[in-house]
Order: C-alpha cells, then sequence, then structure tokens
C-alpha cells in the first residue's frame, strides 16, 4: 500500500480498507485515508461515538502529557483542532480558552517546577509556571490556598459527540461507507486480502485498521499482536446551570481533577473517575459514592458551588494499557494492519492527529510525527 493504492474496483466489494471501529479514532482514519484517494469501510458495532469518543469530558490538552505523546498532541492541537473549518471542512468546535493545572501545596509547586525545567531541556515550552496572583487574575473565585499553577494557553475543550459527528460527516463526504450496528464477528486472512465478517456479511480488503477502542484487544488478538490491554469505565458528572465563573480548563495536580464551565452555565466534572464497565451489555455502570471526591475537590477550589445541584452522571467504557500510552502503529506480522487503540482515557485530543499517522503508515509507509514509543512489540 505504500507504493500504490489498489484500484477501487479490483477487490470485493471496491473496498481497499477497512477501519474497525466508530470512535474518533476511527472516523479521522477513515476520513484521512479517503482523501489520499482510498475507498473506505468503517464497521461499528453499536453507532459511532457510542463509547468513550463521545462521553468523555472534551479536554484538547496538550499540558500533562507523556512525553512520548507531546509531538501529537502539539500537532493535533495546532494543525487540526484550532482549524478544523479548514482542514476537515466541518466545525469541530473547538474552544481555546486555555488550560490550568492547579497547584494547591508546596510539594505541587516543587514537582510542577521539576516537570517545566524537564520539558524545556527536551525543547518544550508550551507549560508555563505561574504564581498565585496570575491564577487568581485568570480565575478570581478561586479559592486562597492555591500555591499557583501551570498554564498553557492553547489548550482548550470542545463537545465531544460534536466533534464526532464531525468526523462522520467529513468521513461521508470523502465517500467512506459507514455501517453502524455491525458487530464484527471474525477475521482473517486470504491471500493477500484481508476477510472480515460482520452481521451477516463479508467484508475483503487489503489493509485493516484496528481502532475498536476497549475491544480492540480481542481484535489485536485475533491478528497475532496479543496486546495486555484491559477495560474500564470511566464516569462524568455536570451541574445545573450557574453564573459564569470560570474560563480555562481546569485540571488538578496532587488531586485528581478535570473541570470546566460551558456557555450555557453547565460545569463538568470529571478527573479520571473509575467505575465498573459491563462488557456484556457494553456499558460503565455509575458509582455515585465514588464520584463524592471529585465533588469534594470542586467545593473546596470554589466554595461558592457547594449547594450547586448535580443534574447528571454517566459513564463511557475505555481501553487502558499498562503504561499509559496507545498502541499506534503497524502490526507485528503485516504492515497493512494499523492498530490505534488504549489511549487510557486522554485520546480524545489525539484522535484526529492519530487518523492522519494512520493514512501515512498506509500509504507511505512511514510516519510525519515520532511513533516508536507506540509499538505493539513494545509489549513482547
Amino acid at each position: 500500500m505504500a507504493d500504490k493504492a489498489p484500484a477501487a474496483g479490483s477487490l470485493p466489494q471496491g473496498c481497499d480498507v477497512i477501519v474497525v471501529g466508530g470512535g474518533l479514532v476511527g472516523l479521522s482514519s477513515a476520513w484521512h485515508l479517503a482523501k489520499r484517494g482510498l475507498s473506505v469501510c468503517l464497521l461499528e458495532r453499536d453507532y459511532c461515538g457510542r463509547h468513550s469518543s463521545g462521553v468523555n469530558a472534551g479536554g484538547v490538552r496538550t499540558m500533562g502529557r507523556h512525553e512520548a505523546e507531546i509531538p501529537l498532541a502539539l500537532a493535533s492541537r495546532d494543525d487540526i483542532w484550532r482549524v478544523g473549518q479548514e482542514v476537515v471542512g466541518q466545525d469541530l468546535g473547538f474552544v481555546s480558552c486555555g488550560q490550568l493545572q492547579v497547584l494547591e501545596t508546596d510539594q505541587d509547586v516543587q514537582n510542577a517546577q521539576q516537570r517545566v525545567q524537564q520539558l524545556a531541556s527536551l525543547g518544550y515550552h508550551h507549560e508555563v509556571m505561574i504564581s498565585q496572583e496570575e491564577v487568581r487574575a485568570l480565575v478570581p473565585a478561586m479559592a486562597p490556598h492555591v500555591r499557583g499553577g501551570i498554564w498553557v494557553e492553547g489548550d482548550g475543550h470542545a463537545w465531544p459527540y460534536g466533534a464526532v459527528m464531525a468526523f462522520y460527516q467529513a468521513a461521508q463526504a470523502a465517500g467512506v461507507h459507514i455501517h453502524e450496528n455491525h458487530c464484527v464477528t471474525q477475521v482473517r486472512q486470504r491471500g493477500s486480502n484481508w476477510v472480515v465478517s460482520a452481521r451477516g456479511q463479508t467484508f475483503t480488503a487489503p489493509a485493516l485498521v484496528n481502532a475498536a477502542g476497549a475491544w480492540a484487544g480481542q481484535l489485536a488478538q485475533q491478528l497475532g499482536d496479543p496486546v495486555p490491554v484491559t477495560a474500564d469505565g470511566l464516569m462524568l458528572m455536570v451541574t445545573q446551570r450557574t453564573a459564569s465563573f470560570l474560563s480555562p480548563v481546569l485540571g488538578g495536580s496532587s488531586r485528581p481533577l478535570s473541570l470546566k464551565q460551558f456557555a450555557n452555565g453547565t460545569v463538568v466534572i470529571g478527573g479520571g473517575l473509575r467505575c465498573q464497565p459491563n462488557l456484556t451489555d457494553r456499558v460503565a455502570d455509575v458509582d455515585l459514592l465514588s464520584l463524592a471526591p471529585s465533588a469534594h475537590t470542586v467545593r473546596s477550589l470554589f466554595p461558592h458551588l457547594a449547594q450547586l445541584p448535580v443534574a447528571h452522571a454517566w459513564g463511557g467504557v475505555e481501553a487502558f494499557l499498562p503504561d499509559g500510552i496507545p498502541v499506534l502503529g503497524p502490526s507485528r506480522n503485516d504492515a497493512h494492519v494499523i492498530h490505534a487503540f488504549g489511549f487510557s482515557a486522554h485520546g480524545f485530543e489525539l484522535g484526529p492527529i492519530a487518523g492522519r499517522i494512520v493514512s501515512e503508515l498506509l500509504c507511505d509507509g512511514t510516519s510525519r510525527l515520532p511513533i516508536a514509543p507506540f509499538s505493539v512489540g513494545r509489549f513482547f
């Protein structure tokens, strides 16, 4: 595939690439591949954006990334999220409001200083230390005990399901055949082609993309790339509307926190809140008691919210890997099989660039961005 894309009509059903998974990574991959001139078929067991892509906190952040993810996060934010209308032809709903990591203790400040210095030594200067006074200037309602912060001016947020639908519509417009409610039951190789069975139909293509999220490990196993991926549930809660008090996205340091206020006044609270997934029914059951610590954190940072009611809570199923970074790259057995999964609760921002990387690997045989740390082979 790196040399020349097959003619669309030369294969059964005229398909060059099969993408398994209709989350943001799968849809982005399908769109990027179609823009490169390939005929693409996308198979999604439920409906697109049903799981982690459509129900996460919507953070578009470069802050706090594993150093291997930083080049991808910066490229995704600046090359795609910021200019979505021009690049994708759809409004991705990105709000560039900045992100602030709150430092509540002296130890938090010390750890943050070390973090920023380490990033600077690697050539990254997007994370900036700011003082207690600067934090108060950005967020006047912040509790006085906060010592300072790390600030990233270019970060922000987007509405997850809206972003998924933007790539859905862009993929459709580019000619991608999207098949929802198509559960993949079998994948096998026949000659140089991959044969995928789903909902009583057979789809055939020489290239395959595994973007199946929490269920990608099962597909990787069939493809000869067993990976220690686990599925877990993640929860979020949203409050009733309240007067505007917060512009940037907030993250915690010593306490897990993800906090943002939307234009309608509602406040979304997250921060890696885990719950038990039900993989049979493909849902995550909300555990209200486990939401309490984040609620207490918000109250301590913003005492005026103590009586603000929580209107709704929900959960989604996500794939986690032991080292917390994704598998993104070719199979050990076939360069025409690309894995893109296991983003471990921080893949929303990376989804658009992951799709571009998938298209580069299949069309050019290499990626413009460094992806060696994400190799599936690191687990062997």
